[in-house]
Parts: C-alpha cells; sequence; structure tokens
C-alpha cells in the first residue's frame, strides 16, 4: 500500500480547503469502508487522504419539530440510523434499508453519505433517501448548492459532485399524514449480501385511509442508478389501494424497470421480484398507516 497524509480538518470548509491545496493527489475519507478497501488494493494511491470524521455538523441527525424536517449529516453512520427510535418510527422505509446493510462492524463506520456518493447500483442508503424527497446539500470551492437525491446519479460510480465537493447532509421535507413506507431487498442470501433487487414503496392516502394522494416506487439493481417508476407512481394516485391495484402497479414498474442479465441473477427474475415486492411493500405501507390512524 503507498503511504498517505492523513488529514483531519475540523469544518467543512478546511477541508475543501486541503482539497485545494493538493488537488487530485488528495481524497476525502469518511467512515472508510470504500476508500480504505481501495488503496490497501491499490485501486487508489491518494498522497493525502482528507478525513470528515471530526467535522461535527456532518454527523448529525436532528429533526425541527416546528417545520418538520429532517437533517442527516453525510458522516451519520448506518447504526446510528438504526438504532434511532425516530428513525424506526417516523422513516420506517430508512431504517428498513440502513438495518440490511452488510454486517454489524460495517454499519458502525459506514456512513450514510458514502454510501451515496459511492454511486453503486446496489446501495441501500440511496432508495429510501430518493422516495421520501430526500435533497443532498453540497458544499465546494464555489459555494454551497443542492440537488435532489434522485438526481446525484450520473451512472454507475459516478456522481453530479464536482472535484473537491463534499456532500454535508441529506435533507428531508416535512411527511405528510397518514404516510406509509417501507424497503425490502432480495437477494441469494438473507444476510451480508448485495441485492439482486432492492424495492422502496412510500404511499399517502386520503382520510378513507384508503385513497392513495402520493405515491412513490423506487428500485434499486433495476438500472444503471437508483430509479422511481414514474408510470407506476401516476398509476396509484387516486385509486383505492389494494391487492389487485398493487398487482398492477408491481407489474408497471417491472415493465418500467432497465433490468439485465448479469452473473448474479437473470432479468426475469429481478422483473418477477419488482412485480411481487412492489405488492408486498404496498400492502405493507397500507398496513402501518392504518394501524396509526
Amino acid at each position: 500500500m503507498k503511504p498517505f497524509t492523513y488529514l483531519s480538518p475540523k469544518t467543512v470548509e478546511e477541508a475543501i480547503a486541503f482539497h485545494g491545496q493538493h488537488s487530485e493527489t488528495a481524497k476525502y475519507i469518511g467512515g472508510g469502508t470504500d476508500v480504505i478497501v481501495k488503496v490497501k488494493e491499490g485501486w487508489m494511491e491518494p498522497d493525502f487522504l482528507i478525513s470528515l470524521k471530526k467535522i461535527k455538523e456532518m454527523s448529525e441527525l436532528h429533526k425541527n419539530e416546528a417545520t418538520g424536517e429532517l437533517s442527516i449529516g453525510a458522516m451519520v453512520t448506518h447504526a446510528t440510523l438504526e438504532k434511532s427510535l425516530m428513525i424506526q418510527n417516523e422513516y420506517p422505509i430508512v431504517y428498513d434499508a440502513v438495518s440490511n446493510i452488510g454486517s454489524l462492524q460495517v454499519r458502525n463506520v459506514g456512513t450514510i453519505g458514502g454510501n451515496l456518493i459511492n454511486a453503486v447500483p446496489s446501495a441501500d442508503g440511496a432508495i429510501p433517501l430518493i422516495a421520501l424527497d430526500g435533497v443532498a446539500q453540497l458544499h465546494g470551492a464555489d459555494g454551497e448548492r443542492s440537488s435532489d437525491v434522485k438526481d446525484l446519479f450520473l451512472a454507475p460510480y459516478k456522481t453530479i459532485l464536482k472535484p473537491g465537493e463534499i456532500l454535508k447532509k441529506i435533507t428531508i421535507p416535512p411527511q405528510a399524514p397518514r404516510t406509509g413506507s417501507a424497503y425490502t431487498k432480495f437477494g441469494r442470501r438473507a444476510a451480508m449480501e448485495l441485492p439482486l433487487i432492492g424495492i422502496g414503496v412510500l404511499l399517502t392516502v386520503d382520510e378513507d385511509l384508503e385513497t392513495c394522494t402520493r405515491a412513490r416506487i423506487v428500485l434499486g439493481v433495476a438500472a444503471p442508478t437508483p430509479m422511481r417508476a414514474v408510470d407506476a407512481e401516476k398509476y396509484l394516485i387516486g385509486k383505492k389501494i389494494n391487492e389487485n391495484v398493487l398487482i398492477e402497479a408491481g407489474k408497471i414498474a417491472a415493465d418500467e424497470s432497465k433490468v439485465r442479465d448479469s452473473v448474479r441473477g437473470k432479468a426475469w427474475h429481478r422483473k418477477e421480484m419488482i412485480r411481487v415486492h412492489v405488492k408486498r411493500m404496498g400492502l405493507n405501507c397500507l398496513k402501518k398507516i392504518q394501524k396509526i390512524n
């Protein structure tokens, strides 16, 4: 492994300044579950690793009770999200996703920001944040900007982040009453497995607790980047949610997907899993809504 210098800035601005000084020879590091592996195996040879661990604001998880907005710092670990009662109770789709990432050891150090910017098609963390209409706050030498999480990804392993830019946090807008959400992934094993397909569903219903007023169906490993099944979402609006309606939504979502054959699974099988799990997650959402209302 090539020797490198380890830098520990305490602010976002200091981290960006370090990167500006060392340019292409520097790499940001969060939890390190991805970067350190690449460094050890020679896929990446930085002269400087700029740690983001000491930047306090990037490790904060906070909900503004006055506005209902949730803020998730990019350095918040999967374990922190998994253990948060607020996340479990109010954002179950996030809990479903992060509690299935890697091993306990990986979740203890791996960060939600790292999961996003690695931009792998199988990233569990992206699905719930897209379903929740999350917004990524980016900070670079040219200042701050924001992007919907769904627009972060350009291609596998490629995002819209500019050189030296940092994903600082993700904000989630207040959720409407009578909203339920759920995520599942299907793999060849029950644990420590990249998903063959990942499905997240979020539904908001009217006061009758049946009629859909808002829908999000988000798929992972169904295209080069995480995708929303927009046609399936539109199909659900105005309909009374039941098993038959969700079966049809699952078919539409499967047809929208861009799944392909790979060494890990066949396209037809992935489509079938989309059909099955859109229905299951939709019924799961409805059950959650009716339970608390």
